[in-house]
């Protein structure tokens, strides 16, 4: 690892604290792929239908049985809305307004940043170590979502798999990534929250970590010497 130029790094209030000092570094052609959502930021469905639905044994059932992670999987694969959401008030027209709701309020399941990611993007970035995303999400929300948060400015690609229409864990989506960046897996650091996602990516030889919160990436990353 060659040690270059040195910056200062800003301390934050809480989470991972950076050194007093940050490196360009060279890391022999590797690089960082975060997942989105759940390590960079929190998503629930939850967040946004406790708005519309006051009784927790009906939101339970809402969720489980109408706007549930496997229907909105769909899109996350590259299904349309404008297929998913008539289909669904077919089947539940009593829900017509929340189903609605889920592809115009989307933004609402996403309830702010995960503690201490941020941080931890921040100072790989400023290290120089090269940043890619690999993220299940609708190409649809994905167009709303990216413009609000200036992190991803921070990433030489992003691979959304609504846009690639293929999705964790399908082999293809870890080749695309590798094709865009240029890279073999044995030169790819992956953080994702889903085992199945880390599982695939390991056997196309990715040094795969299962994120659980930054405290334990900002040391699986400190090991691997990007940190």
């Amino acid at each position: 690892m060659t040690v270059q130029t040195p910056r200062p790094a800003s301390r934050p209030e809480s989470g991972p604290q950076p050194f007093l000092m940050e490196y360009y570094v060279s890391v022999d052609g590797k690089a960082v792929v975060f997942d989105v959502g759940r390590v960079l930021f929190h998503w629930d469905l939850r967040h946004l239908f406790a708005k519309l639905i006051e009784d927790e044994a009906e939101l339970d059932w809402f969720l489980a049985n109408v706007v549930t992670e496997q229907w909105h999987f769909q899109h996350d694969a590259g299904r349309p809305l404008s297929e998913m959401v008539p289909e669904r008030i077919g089947q539940f027209p009593r829900y017509e307004s929340h189903i609605r709701a889920y592809a115009e309020r989307f933004n609402e399941t996403i309830p702010g940043a995960v503690d201490g990611t941020h941080v931890l993007v921040e100072r790989l970035h400023a290290r120089g170590v090269p940043l890619y995303c690999l993220t299940n999400f609708g190409d649809e929300f994905w167009d709303a979502f990216r413009p609000t948060e200036p992190i991803f400015d921070l990433f030489e690609d992003i691979i959304v798999s609504g846009t690639e229409r293929v999705a964790k864990p399908d082999p293809r989506i870890y080749e695309i990534v590798e094709q865009r960046s240029g890279r073999a897996g044995d030169l790819l650091f992956f953080t994702d929250d889903n085992p199945a996602n880390i599982e695939a990516a390991r056997v196309r030889g990715w040094d795969a970590h299962l994120f659980t919160d930054a405290a334990a990436l900002q040391a699986q990353l400190a090991a691997s010497g990007y940190l």
